[in-house]
């Protein structure tokens, strides 16, 4: 167990030495703290300086890090050993940025080829689509792209083509329906004329059931709009391996399917074809753009040293937080607002990949992993739930994240979003003392309300521009986190079993909801009692 680690116990030990330390305390301590903590990689910059570690948390962190054989760990997920063991699959979604002529070998076959032959029939695809080149069954160019799909092959498209929104092509428009909800599926079509309508259906087995449910509510839309089950195949486009399913359903998979593989996970897709209406959006061009920054983060993470090396530090700084002082959550709060989707994103990357609770030997473990992720943009978050960090009784670790120039300068809004950039994490670094408010001569009485104890830990990551370059990079920064975490954790991180049970019971429930005569329910007595109420209530 990692915690009976020497590393582990000797963090206990300092945890308890450093803990009466304040930010204060440990600026005055070092006067250059602030450029001894802050790093820079693939055009980031990381100021690590206002959180509640010192040289030697670092280095206590580090040597925890290598007892855990974090470097070997490194080498056998970029090599491509099987380091998904419960699915016997390996991880390599870095590969999907992989340059032409790199080698990299699953079972003795190098897959660099096969992804780029993919990344080629997304460009010419893409291309066409943006030229006005694809046309409908009509005769229509195509102007409107909508994804289906769910969890990864959503988040991960939806996110990505909104934070580059400034890079789209303005003659397109592009949605996004994931939820099963027929609701979503209502609202994200209401006003498309089907004519130049593209579904884009992303799943892997053409078999999920959120997935495909509203896969053949769109083709029925399709149908009724243009009168012909022959307008399917001018209509939609699939991101699977299932090439029979595919063409059953009206696709031609020869032209119209794109192919990704077992070892990428969802959650790690968007370099993939899952990528294809981003690539539509911005443009080949700059979705190379975009694998450019992915890629110089994966070199970076490889091959620089722990004591240097962004991903590692985040890591250790979560860690650090998550296991000796007991916090459970961590913010992601983006000021941009291309980016509000980000911490959404970041949510199931993180926890669908480390929330787990037995180790790689099967045991439970006796250690907390992963936190709870959550965020939302600046400033828009200082009117909401800043009073809790900054006054309420949880630790919340932070993670800010800017940049110099804005894609819509308008006057000064940019300044004045970025001073409250600054001054949060100023704020929450090191709060009002009691001393300062009556030195500014607030009454007596609302001293105890007005105190901020300050000691709240953020880092600050800061890039020139919101670019393809700049979001790849940062995508991949919390990735390789979230590995690192996984190693130090002892558990798996790409593998996913906790979201499978619900998926069954369901498949046991639906004929139940649509049966006829009352069926014979075989639940506990809270479910049975639900499902009769809900069949009362449809009548």
């Amino acid at each position: 167990m990692r915690s009976s680690l020497p590393e582990w116990k000797a963090l206990c030990a300092h945890f308890e030495t450093l803990t009466p330390c304040s930010l204060q305390e440990l600026f005055q301590n070092d006067a250059k703290r602030a450029s001894n903590f802050s790093f820079e990689a693939a055009g980031w910059f990381l100021d690590t300086s206002k959180n509640l570690w010192d040289a030697q948390t670092l280095e206590l962190l580090l040597a925890l890090l290598r007892a855990c054989d974090l470097e070997e760990e490194r080498e056998a997920f970029f090599s491509g050993e099987r380091i998904n063991r419960t699915e016997n699959r390996s991880v390599l979604h870095t590969a999907l940025r992989s340059r032409s002529d790199d080698r990299i070998e699953v079972d003795g076959e190098n897959i660099v080829p096969q992804v780029h032959a993919v990344l080629q029939q997304m460009e010419i695809f893409a291309e066409a689509v943006r030229a006005g080149q694809r046309l409908g069954y009509t005769g229509v160019p195509i102007r409107n792209i909508v994804n289906i799909g769910i969890g990864g092959s959503n988040l991960g498209p939806a996110m990505v083509t909104e934070a580059l929104a400034s890079y789209s092509d303005p003659k397109l428009c592009f949605r996004f329906i994931s939820n099963i909800d027929a609701t979503d599926f209502s609202q994200q079509t209401r006003d498309l004329n089907p004519a130049e309508t593209l579904f884009i259906v992303a799943s892997k087995t053409f078999t999920t059931q959120e997935t495909m449910t509203n896969a053949h509510t769109a083709r029925d839309w399709i149908i009724q709009g243009l009168g012909s089950t022959d307008a399917i195949g001018k209509h939609f486009a699939a991101l699977s391996t299932n090439s029979q399913a595919v063409k059953e359903f009206g696709i031609d998979p020869e032209q119209d399917m794109f192919e990704f593989w077992d070892w990428v996970g969802g959650r790690y897709s968007v370099c993939s074809a899952i990528g294809l209406p981003l690539m539509i959006s911005i443009g080949s061009s700059a979705f190379a753009q975009f694998l450019t920054g992915f890629r110089d983060m994966d070199t970076h993470f490889r091959e620089s040293p722990l004591e240097r090396n962004l991903p590692v530090l985040l890591a250790a700084m979560g860690i650090w937080y998550r296991n000796f002082f007991n916090a459970e959550s961590q913010a992601i709060l983006p000021y941009d607002q291309y980016l509000q989707r980000f911490p959404a994103y970041l949510q199931q990357t993180d926890m669908e990949s480390n929330g787990k609770s037995v180790n790689r030997q099967g045991q439970p473990v006796d250690y907390a992993t992963g936190p709870i992720i959550w965020g939302e943009p600046g400033t828009n978050g200082q009117h909401a739930f800043y009073q809790l960090i900054h006054q309420g009784t949880s630790l919340i670790p932070a993670d800010f994240i800017a940049f110099a120039r804005s894609r819509n300068p308008l006057g000064d809004h940019h300044d004045k979003l970025m001073a409250n950039f600054f001054s949060q994490t100023e704020a929450l670094a090191f709060g009002r003392s009691p001393a300062a408010l009556r030195t500014a001569g607030v009454p007596e009485e609302l001293i105890p309300f007005k105190t901020f104890s300050g000691g709240k830990p953020t880092n600050s990551l800061l890039a020139e521009e919101l670019t393809p370059h700049a979001l790849g990079a940062l995508i991949a920064l919390y990735e390789h986190k979230i590995f690192v975490q996984g190693v130090v954790w002892d558990i798996y991180s790409f593998d996913q079993w906790g979201v499978e049970l619900g998926k069954e019971l369901a498949h046991v429930i639906l004929p139940e909801l649509q049966a006829e005569k009352e069926p014979a329910l075989g639940h506990d007595a809270s479910t049975n009692a639900l499902i009769q109420r809900y069949r009362n209530f449809k009548g």
